[in-house]
């Protein structure tokens, strides 16, 4: 096609590219996309800008020239008894229709019956309308006055439309064949001299460049770097959480939870069949659990029930990481002598949650625990209120709760800006002695612990209004490419 274009402009002078398209039965689209490749190997042709305006049927005018004019396919629906106008005005376009028809003098309405009837009054009629939107659809819009393309315009059955082309010359550089350019001066250009005569393709200094192929971090991770490095900071070491699958046992009866428990029911709980039971456990430390389960000990008359070895023994998907903060517990005890222990995790928990807003049934529990001698719980709130305020958030708030593993509890709360409400972020609490003196923790030792959501402190730094725009299958994966590196706060 290059090669067709040059060849006409070589013998002819000069060519628009609308007659190139006509010539060679070809898109005009596709004349200027070839246009396009001779221009890049150089100035073989100039291309002149050309703007016509034309006149062109709209879809609605296109819809005239091929059945008719509005007015005249209503004047040919009314018979010649006449029709009653009701039933006239439901055709279609009858409304546009009845009006031209009545101001042209085609038809009247005979008022002397009742009701009155729309009759015709002429026998004949010739549709103009009709007649020259034909001729603009051939091209022959010039037979018609400006009065009357006017007045087709403001019935929107013609439109202007704007032709852009091109006026074609030689230039310069002009060739009956096009050279390939040369993209690349390599080092046997150089030593030959045979660059000299060549041509190179120009450089693009303002193209992007393809974009690097890497790696985009979800808002959590970013979070979850940001809470492990705060905790890093102030002194905690990591948990192991690789266990998903938890027994019963460290889930719930470790931690001075009753068997009985409405969180051990199916409804809060995702069990495992296979395999459905652990055998696994310190004998003498799962008796003590049983003692202080069914008849007390350490100042508490515990539950007062008969503890089943069956129910500990159940599998299920860890509901919280406080069942790895009990194992690190136990196995601290063990030691000959007790060291203060600083602990943390970030890691999956399970829940059987009704999914809303906030709550779903697979979330990251941000678990901190403290043992050391002599602690209380302003030393825990103390710990809350600098680990979230190198976070940004300093609107927090302590509600008292209960949870069996804690006495005192506090539930912790802090300002969304994006909901507009206090909304619930961890649940905290001193480890009860029923706890901590069956694992061998000595007297005198306090354990402070709390855990966190990550994903709700998350939602609050990113502006999220629901969970599950962060997490699962509605995720905009162009929100995590796009993410911030780091978040400034004005």
């Amino acid at each position: 096609m290059a090669e067709k274009i040059l060849k006409y402009l070589h013998d002819n002078g000069e060519a628009s590219t609308l007659k190139l398209a006509e010539l060679f039965n070809e898109a005009h689209q596709k004349i200027i996309g070839t246009l396009k490749s001779i221009q890049a190997n150089g100035d073989l042709v100039t291309a002149e800008p050309v703007s016509e305006k034309n006149i062109e049927l709209t879809d609605e005018g296109k819809l005239v020239a091929k059945e008719g004019s509005h007015e005249a396919n209503l004047y040919k629906a009314v018979p010649e008894s006449g029709i009653a106008q009701a039933e006239l005005m439901k055709f279609p376009n009858a409304k546009v229709g009845f009006s031209k028809a009545m101001s042209n003098g085609w038809i009247f309405v005979d008022k002397a019956v009742n009701p009155p009837l729309v009759k015709r009054k002429v026998p004949n009629i010739t549709d103009l309308v009709q007649d020259h939107l034909k001729l603009v659809d051939v091209g022959k819009h010039s037979e018609l006055t400006d009065k009357e393309k006017a007045e087709y315009k403001k019935r929107k059955l013609i439109q202007e439309a704007v032709i852009k082309s091109f006026l074609l010359k030689k230039g310069p550089e002009f060739n009956l064949s096009l050279n390939k350019l040369e993209t690349d001066l390599t080092a046997d250009m150089l030593t030959s001299g045979n660059w000299k005569n060549l041509k190179f393709k120009s450089y693009n200094f303002d193209a992007l460049g393809a974009p690097p192929t890497s790696g985009f971090l979800h808002p959590l991770l970013k979070v979850r770097a940001e809470f492990r490095q705060i905790f890093l900071e102030m002194g905690f070491s990591e948990m192991p959480t690789n266990n998903y699958v938890e027994s019963s046992f460290w889930n719930f009866d470790a931690l001075f939870q009753p068997q009985q428990h409405p969180a051990r029911d199916a409804h809060d709980t995702f069990f495992v069949s296979d395999p459905q039971y652990s055998n696994k456990f310190p004998e003498d430390y799962l008796q003590r659990v049983k003692t202080v389960h069914s008849k007390g000990g350490y100042g508490s008359q515990g539950y007062r029930y008969d503890w089943k070895l069956k129910e500990a023994q159940k599998n299920l998907l860890r509901t919280h990481t406080t069942a790895v903060s009990a194992r690190m517990l136990y196995k601290a005890a063990q030691e000959k002598e007790f060291k203060p222990l600083k602990l943390f995790s970030i890691d999956k928990v399970f829940r059987n949650e009704t999914l809303d807003a906030t709550h779903l049934a697979e979330f990251h529990q941000v678990e901190g625990v403290i043992a050391d001698y002599g602690l209380t719980l302003g030393d825990l709130i103390g710990v809350f209120a600098e680990f979230f305020k190198k976070l940004g958030i300093t609107e927090l708030e302590f509600k008292p709760a209960y949870n069996p593993y804690t006495e005192p509890s506090m539930e912790i709360f802090c300002f969304h800006p994006g909901l507009g409400k206090w909304i619930e972020i961890g649940n905290s609490g001193v480890f009860r002695p029923e706890m901590l003196r069956p694992m061998g923790i000595p007297e005198g030792v306090t354990v402070i612990a709390w855990g966190l959501s990550l994903e709700r402190p998350t939602m609050i730094k990113y502006g999220f209004n629901n969970i599950r725009d962060l997490v699962g299958p509605k995720v905009d994966l162009e929100m995590v490419q796009k993410s911030p590196i780091c978040r400034l706060n004005k």
